[in-house]
């Protein structure tokens, strides 16, 4: 039963890419890249491919994304740059995604190499957390020139990115990603667990500045579900499944709560993993959905059961109960296995951060009240927040920052 979970959507091959790209209206001041929060230029790398480009085509991806691979895959581009394509208003939009996959897979059959790190000017920056804006941070800084530590408390890298199942973003392409990174001369450093194992006043006294990323990666808990056996957290459910490439025991009726992109990772992966009951209760309505519409759509191809607009008012054991927020209506679900996707939390006991109202610092991106110290990723509070682009886009932006705090230009 592993073996669909770990089969990857199909790729074009260099005739199909060919065709989507012929597609595009080749336009000048291009919607579908004021669009990308990362900057990747899609109407670049898509003109390169339609002239059959792929190297210019690779490099441009690259330059401007140094998780371009991941992005492809992971992207919800309906959301941003193939929302903004101008094809749309004759037939479809450009398939952006899979081009730019297409475009990354060629690079690394190639053995491209295409970042290149700067000489060192002699300062360094310590990066805490290794998820997308950590990574895409610690490239950029190393491709200025900077000596780069990134502590992670895990023992693997890439954080939130190890929890998207491998059917969507397989293991091998983080890895490869990673291997991009430590090749500008980026130090990986596991199990270091900073404002624990190592106090930040370590970190602040070693390097010229600290930036931290410790991401959403720990589930919510509601409290009517504490303590129950039957339940488990989304993110802890979906990082097993990568772990064991899809080899673990799943009952055969299993109810999950919640209505994002992880609530539909974890129940696709379900059906992926032959469950023969899944049954989805969201509290969003249909009308106000926040997962992305080709996971929503890919998720009841499968025969995943979406009830819409229900919150959880009471749980005994493993029937849980439920009230519609609108209408007068109550459903009780009895399950052998309850997954929880209702949001994430962030832990950053040690950082000295004081999150409560909800920004780091008022006034100046990625700054905190102590001037050796920045943030990025989900803890920063950006318009994209916990998506892979908007790490990617967060990333960079704090790369700059501190480049410039540090005498940059």
């Amino acid at each position: 039963m592993d073996s669909k979970y770990v089969k990857e959507e199909c790729g074009f091959d260099g005739l199909t890419v060919t065709e989507e790209a012929a597609r595009c209206l080749l336009c000048h001041d291009a919607p579908c890249s004021k669009a990308c929060p990362a900057g990747t230029n899609p109407d670049k790398f898509i003109r390169s491919v339609r002239f059959r480009n792929y190297k210019g085509a690779a490099e441009t991806v690259r330059i401007n994304n140094v998780l371009g691979s991941i992005c492809a895959r992971v992207c919800p581009t309906e959301k941003y740059c193939q929302k903004g394509c101008s094809r749309s208003g004759i037939d479809r939009p450009i398939d952006i995604g899979r081009i730019q996959r297409f475009v990354t897979d060629f690079e690394e059959a190639a053995g491209m190499e295409i970042l290149e790190k700067k000489a060192s000017n002699g300062k360094s920056v310590g990066v805490v957390g290794s998820g997308p804006s950590a990574l895409q941070a610690a490239a950029s800084l190393a491709m200025m020139g900077y000596a780069v530590d990134v502590y992670e408390k895990e023992k693997e890298l890439g954080g939130m990115l190890r929890f998207i199942p491998e059917y969507r973003l397989p293991n091998h392409i983080v890895d490869k990603e990673i291997e991009r990174i430590e090749k500008l001369g980026v130090k990986f450093h596991t199990e270091c667990e900073v404002g624990h194992k190592i106090p930040l006043e370590e970190l602040k006294a070693k390097h010229d500045a600290v930036l931290l990323a410790p991401g959403y990666s720990y589930g919510k808990m509601l409290p009517l579900f504490e303590g129950n056996e039957k339940v488990v957290k989304a993110i802890d459910f979906l990082k097993e499944v990568k772990a064991k490439a899809g080899k673990v025991k799943v009952p055969a009726n299993v109810l999950v709560v919640g209505g994002g992109d992880v609530a539909m990772d974890v129940v696709t992966t379900l059906k992926l993993l032959d469950v023969a009951n899944v049954t989805d209760v969201v509290y969003e309505e249909f009308k106000e959905f926040k997962a992305s519409k080709k996971e929503l759509e890919g998720a009841q191809k499968l025969g995943v059961t979406i009830i819409d607009g229900y919150v959880p008012t009471a749980c005994e054991g493993n029937k849980v109960l439920f009230e519609h927020r609108v209408i007068k209506s109550k459903i009780q679900i009895e399950a052998d296995l309850i997954v929880l996707a209702v949001g994430q939390i962030p832990v950053v006991a040690g950082l000295g951060l004081d999150l409560v109202k909800g920004e780091v610092n008022e006034g100046k991106p990625y700054a905190t009240k102590d001037p050796k110290v920045w943030v990025c990723g989900d803890i920063a509070h950006s318009a994209y927040d916990k998506t892979v682009v908007g790490g990617v886009r967060t990333g960079k932006e704090v790369a700059l920052y501190i480049d410039m705090a540090l005498g940059g230009k």
